[in-house]
């Protein structure tokens, strides 16, 4: 089996400043501008500092790619949108990364394993989850054994005519999965107005699933001072919401109760009326307290007739908003930099990371989330997913 080595800033090589020991992550990048697609799965040390990172050692996967696993387990699971076949590696003495298992979820009508990172949920080192939109269902499966040990049906949530896909920001809590699910038509554009929260008792695998028709496309979660879990449109409802006007839902925070597992019927609030005005979109975890809403910067970005709401949503006109969650008082956070709206959350040793999308799905750049943004690796092509390796 073929071993391929640590990939350090600019091409750099294996036990960069002679530490064998310290954080080493996986980064995977889907360079969509390829023809046809690839992704690269990066391991460094360098999430943290300034750098470029090279493709040259990396491990090629063909189609888009995603890097999932269990933080600092020594290994990482690849999968891509063109087969359902799971592929674990492990990390070598030298730095490096050796496939050591395969498992396919196809007998279970699974046929691609994109989408997001957070559609994999790893409960232990034998138990984890795959949410698959494409058949409404939850695949369990054992990531040590590799192989697959059951589903979750999830029949109620599929809606004539709509596209279901699940949020790329569950929340863990209490014995429980909380995974966010966002409905939109299948042709033409627009948000379904529907919002849901898929619940999973880890011990069990019992499902719950909860909706509330107030809102639309709420596939981003934060969990409040009181406990209460935050439901948000994402940065795509709300250009959607921009160009198609009031046929589209408004943008709007809703209420969970992880206890109850229903939505708070007594609380909603639209993002436009939170910030004073303006397209609204997405709900990032902040500090205590606290979470960050993006707004569209018209004089930045520019909407023009015929611009799609992809575009909007992934261009770089996007400002920070911090949202005191027990007050709902929202700021405008001058200090950081106005970026795409599709934002991922990264955990590395020391820090949180956020994504930020160059233009044209050229580059991706992580950047600090309680620093103001300061940017840190940047690595050719869009990055969905990291892990920290060890």
């Amino acid at each position: 089996m073929l071993a391929l080595a640590l990939v350090t800033g600019c091409g750099g090589s294996e036990g960069q400043n002679g530490d064998d020991n310290g954080p080493l992550y996986a980064i995977t990048t889907q360079v969509l501008i390829a023809d046809p697609v690839d992704s690269y799965v990066i391991v460094t040390d360098q999430a943290e500092q300034t750098a470029s990172l090279s493709l040259d050692n990396a491990v090629r996967v063909s189609g888009r790619a995603l890097g999932v696993g269990i933080p600092k387990s020594g290994a990482v699971y690849v999968v891509s949108d063109e087969s359902a076949t799971v592929t674990r590696y492990t990390l070598t003495n030298a730095g490096g990364l050796e496939p050591t298992g395969t498992v396919s979820f196809d007998s279970l009508g699974v046929t691609s394993l994109g989408e997001y990172q957070a559609n994999f949920q790893f409960v232990s080192e034998t138990k984890a989850y795959f949410f698959d939109g494409a058949t409404a269902q939850v695949v369990v499966w054992n990531p040590k054994e590799m192989k697959v040990t059951g589903h979750i049906a999830l029949d109620a949530l599929m809606i004539p005519d709509t596209v279901m896909a699940f949020s790329g920001a569950a929340i863990r809590r209490d014995g429980q999965v909380l995974m966010p699910v966002g409905w939109r038509p299948v042709s033409g554009v627009g948000i379904t107005p529907k919002a849901g929260v898929v619940s999973i008792d880890t011990e069990t695998d019992e499902p719950t699933i909860a909706t509330d028709d107030r809102c639309g496309y709420t596939h981003d979660a934060a969990v409040g001072p009181d406990g209460k879990v935050y439901l948000a449109t994402e940065a795509y409802g709300a250009a959607v919401r921009r160009v198609v006007g009031e046929e589209a839902p408004a943008p709007c925070l809703l209420r969970f109760d992880p206890e109850t597992r229903t939505f708070d019927p007594a609380f909603y609030r639209t993002l436009e009326e939170l910030v004073g005005g303006g397209t609204a979109g997405t709900l990032v975890p902040g500090p205590e307290r606290t979470a960050y809403v993006r707004v569209l910067d018209e004089t930045i970005a520019p909407v023009l007739e015929g611009t799609h709401p992809r575009t909007i949503a992934s261009g770089t006109g996007w400002q920070w908003w911090e949202l005191e969650l027990d007050t709902l008082a929202a700021t405008q956070k001058t200090s950081f930099p106005a970026t795409s709206g599709s934002v991922f959350l990264f955990e590395s040793q020391n820090q949180t990371l956020y994504t930020e999308f160059g233009e044209g799905a050229a580059s991706t750049t992580l950047r600090v989330l309680e620093d103001n943004g300061k940017p840190t690796v940047t690595t050719e092509g869009l990055s969905f997913s990291f892990l920290q390796l060890r």
